[in-house]
């Protein structure tokens, strides 16, 4: 295939996350040519959280074709490379030729929760050199429980939400790679399956897929598929790796000290560090980086831009926000203080599986989030979710800090939370530190970067992962701190730390 010199290579990311498939074309100078997304619904009852996965699969192919489709068929040759990111800890079972088999088990759903312990006991020396424990709603308590439950037969196969969309694009069986299965159990610096803790929990070591690093040819996009999308066949498609490190790579985050957070419907807060983190209460874990024997510690928080949508109104955000910064600029210590979960269980920065939200009443009473009416009024409620959010990213910081970790490079932000102007700059108060919004940084955008990136590498040995996000990421706005507002918010983190050490959240 030959190209004009004029027309950049294009590379297309997936993001598979939970309320939608968001696909992106991404040109090999940064333009983003085009975006596409499909919608995904969800069913939630006590601590179970599922999907379809043939949801994943048909949203995934309906984004991928409304994004090809705005292309001429000349450009559409340009496509090189495909790459796929999805929620970090949501699995299915499959059939030997990649088919899902049973319903899709989300990163959040804590049905397993009793047999967490059980996988921790089985090997702790493990986890300790992994810098982590094995905490209720990940994958491998919830293996254990398909198998128990005998909906994993002989023949079937684990598969990650990525697996199962990587396979409906080349036709067949792909293997996983090893930043989707690091909650499933698997070992990143033994690159291989702790076959003693299989064993404790009784899991067939044939169930669990083979594993492979970020950026490794999985396949080549199918006849089939392309037909449905408009793709054209033989486009390669290389492992990709969890949303938090899409939406990392996508933002640029990669030198040594840099962080990342994005607010979603949760909150994920990355960095990048030279080693494991080693954390003492197990709320943190790493991703092995795909580049230059460097890390990505961090953790996903259940507090987010969630708590914000639960709260219904006919008003737009962007008057109740007005609203909210009139009635507190000046005056943030009347905020009242609270930690924003909408569900059961905190993951980050501390694990506690029966936390419940709370705002803090003026008698000290707890109110929850769902009787905070009675309290108080609908603008400060949206005030406490605001400043809970940006304290919790605070702490979180802290403990990386505190686990020794660089926290001194540039500090980036993205997700849906970032158009709330006045929410982020709020944020930038308590963190005191600028935070840069770079132009795309969508999970999909870094994962065309990972695959522009992988595809190089094929061909070129010294290809650098950092050069190619620069290129294909450039730099957005600056939302700079306010240093008159540091003491305040300083004594404001001081209280909510204060709180949490009462009610025996930290220690």
């Amino acid at each position: 295939m030959t190209h004009r010199i004029d027309q950049p290579d294009l590379w297309l990311g997936i993001d598979v996350g939970t309320q939608s498939v968001k696909a992106s074309i991404v040109a090999d100078d940064g333009t983003v040519v085009s975006v596409s997304t499909a919608p995904l619904t969800s069913e939630r009852w006590e601590n179970r959280h599922e999907q379809a996965p043939a949801q994943w699969i048909d949203a995934s192919t309906v984004a991928v074709a409304a994004t090809v489709s705005v292309l001429p068929h000349d450009a559409r040759l340009r496509i090189r490379g495909i790459a796929v990111c999805a929620t970090s800890g949501t699995i299915t079972t499959v059939d030997p030729l990649g088919r899902p088999t049973t319903t899709g088990l989300m990163y959040d759903d804590a049905r397993a929760g009793s047999i967490a312990a059980e996988a921790h006991a089985a090997d702790p020396a493990r986890w300790a050199r992994l810098g982590y424990r094995i905490q209720p709603s990940w994958a491998l308590p919830k293996i254990a429980w398909l198998q128990r439950h005998g909906l994993l037969p002989v023949g079937d196969h684990i598969a990650t939400q990525a697996d199962v969309v990587a396979s409906s694009i080349t036709g067949g069986p792909v293997t996983s790679d090893s930043s989707h299965t690091l909650k499933s159990g698997y070992d990143l610096l033994a690159n291989e399956w702790p076959q003693n803790v299989l064993e404790a929990l009784r899991i067939d070591p044939l169930s669990l897929p083979e594993v492979v690093a970020p950026g490794t040819v999985l396949g080549v996009s199918s006849p089939e598929f392309c037909d449905a999308t408009g793709l054209p066949v033989g486009v390669t498609l290389f492992a990709g790796m969890t949303d938090g490190c899409a939406a990392q790579i996508g933002a640029g985050t990669l030198a040594l000290g840099d962080w990342h957070s994005v607010i979603g419907t949760t909150l994920v807060v990355k960095g990048v560090s030279d080693r494991i983190v080693v954390d003492d209460t197990g709320a943190v874990y790493s991703h092995r980086a795909p580049h230059n024997g460097l890390w990505f510690p961090g953790g996903a928080s259940s507090v987010g831009a969630g708590a914000v949508s639960a709260r219904n109104s006919v008003e737009t955000m962007e008057s109740r926000t007005d609203r909210v910064a009139a009635r507190y600029d000046g005056r943030l210590g009347e905020i009242p203080l609270g930690y924003p979960l909408t569900g059961t269980g905190e993951r980050f920065p501390m694990v506690l599986p029966t936390a419940a939200g709370f705002i803090r009443t003026p008698s000290g009473r707890h109110a929850t989030l769902a009787d905070a009416a009675s309290a108080f009024d609908e603008d400060a409620i949206l005030a406490s979710i605001f400043l809970g959010v940006a304290l919790v990213e605070r702490l979180s910081v802290a403990t990386m800090a505190a686990a020794g970790v660089p926290v001194s490079g540039t500090f980036t932000t993205s997700g849906g939370g970032t158009r709330n102007r006045w929410w982020t700059s709020l944020r930038a108060d308590v963190l005191k530190r600028d935070l840069v919004i770079p132009q795309s940084s969508e999970g999909s955008v870094g994962m065309a970067v990972l695959a522009a990136w992988a595809h190089h590498v094929r061909y070129d040995t010294d290809a650098s992962l950092t050069e190619t996000a620069t290129r294909m990421s450039p730099s957005g706005s600056t939302v700079a701190t306010n240093r008159s507002r540091h003491g305040e918010l300083d004594d404001i983190y001081g209280s909510f730390v204060a709180e949490l050490q009462t009610i025996g959240w930290l220690p």
